[in-house]
């Protein structure tokens, strides 16, 4: 068995058995298959495809070239929710609480952004004091304390994808949706929960740019988890207008927190109150219409807070932003970006505000770049809202940029008003 006729048999459309595949992800982990070779593997499954037998393989491969996370210790049913990465998606600090008042287990791993999409442990880094590395036996514990925790991503972890991930990074083959389903059930299979729930993008904003795109891994990615004998389910979900009303990390932690309060009950309430429905109905809490019920009570009747509260302060943060959400970190320089014309907005472009709010310093242009936790943008408008020359349509903020002239002509470019 070698490298070559692997490749080969990709090239030419032929199947590749388990042996083949479990061969080249350790013998690329390990260093004996260059970067060269394995690039032209990846342009082959890109061109190529792969059939849902080999994905499977391939996830299970790259699973298995690392350690998985034993949650046996957690008192309960336990679930973990993925999303494929949006502008503005805020929905882990939501659910996951609301998920624990209602009885079922979050133990959660999470990323950093990536490109013009922002990562949950971006957010709660703004948060002065929260942990987002914690001890593995810390990381139980809280979870059988609150219901939920979220930390940084286990290095240990399938390994093999994150060596293939930075080289499909560098080679441009990262829109095949093999290779993503592989990527990101490998990780959700490690850590091992009961039930898998797969929030699938679509949209300027996402990854997948068409619904039909979104459906297509969707389906895949359910494919695999059932197929290593998991509860998973996927729901496939708008990613064309930013998600909420706050782009960036301090400030969608503060939006999180109103929303936890009771202040906000717009479209980014609706989606969290779904997604905990059915993550609840996945963990056997009932039919949708209970479920339903059950977020929505979780999150009005202020327990959801509580747990958020509780949850902050067992990972050392302030645990006061509950109550004041100005003891988050606040921005040095605003400008205000308002309406050239009368009419009705008819498109947010989230790809380029996500862009807009990275070149503020939200988000990371090089890998290790220190994050501006105080920038981003909050909107005044939404889709569809009418608005008259001069309204101010959103607010930018940075603690890093005081000269806001081509950053504002980005952020109205991506506003179209008919």
């Amino acid at each position: 068995m070698n490298i070559l006729d692997i490749i080969s048999k990709v090239k030419h459309k032929q199947c590749l058995i388990k042996d083949e595949i479990c061969f080249f992800i350790e013998n690329y982990t390990n260093g004996n298959i260059p970067d060269y070779q394995m690039s032209s593997l990846l342009m082959a499954i890109c061109l190529n495809s792969l059939t849902d037998c080999e994905t499977y393989h391939l996830t299970m491969a790259m699973l298995e070239s690392g350690k998985t996370i034993d949650l046996s210790g957690i008192n309960g049913i336990t679930i973990d929710k993925h999303s494929t990465g949006g502008v503005g998606d805020k929905t882990s600090l939501i659910i996951a609480p609301a998920c624990a008042v209602c009885g079922v287990y979050v133990p959660k791993m999470s990323g950093r952004g990536l490109g013009h999409t922002g990562g949950t442990i971006d957010k709660l880094e703004s948060i002065e004091g929260y942990r987002t590395s914690l001890e593995f036996e810390e990381f139980i514990s809280i979870v059988n304390k609150t219901g939920f925790s979220i930390i940084s991503q286990n290095e240990n972890l399938c390994p093999a994808d994150k060596k293939i991930y930075d080289l499909r990074n560098a080679t441009g083959t990262v829109d095949s949706i093999p290779l993503i389903a592989s990527s990101i059930m490998s990780k959700k299979l490690a850590v091992s929960a009961d039930c898998i729930l797969l929030d699938v993008k679509y949209g300027s904003g996402a990854f997948m740019k068409t619904r039909q795109e979104a459906l297509k891994l969707a389906g895949l990615m359910e494919s695999i988890g059932q197929m290593a004998g998991k509860k998973c389910r996927c729901d496939v979900t708008d990613m064309n207008s930013p998600l909420g009303m706050n782009v960036g990390n301090a400030l969608e932690v503060r939006e999180a927190v109103e929303i936890l309060q009771g202040k906000n009950k717009g479209s980014l309430y609706n989606l969290c109150v779904q997604l905990t429905a059915d993550m609840l109905e996945l963990a056997g809490k009932g039919n949708n219409k209970e479920c339903t019920e059950m977020a929505e009570n979780a999150i009005d009747s202020g327990k959801a807070l509580e747990k958020f509260r509780e949850t902050i302060m067992l990972h050392g943060g302030n645990y006061k932003i509950c109550d004041d959400v100005s003891l988050l970190p606040s921005a040095q320089y605003s400008y205000e970006v308002k309406a050239e014309c009368d009419g009705i907005i008819s498109e947010i472009n989230s790809e380029e505000i996500g862009m807009t709010s990275l070149l503020l310093g939200a988000g990371r242009i090089t890998k290790n770049q220190t994050l501006d936790m105080t920038a981003g943008i909050v909107f005044d408008c939404q889709k569809y809202d009418n608005v008259q020359k001069g309204d101010r349509i959103m607010t930018l903020y940075s603690s890093t940029i005081s000269d806001f002239s081509e950053i504002s002509r980005r952020a109205l470019n991506s506003i179209k008003i008919m």
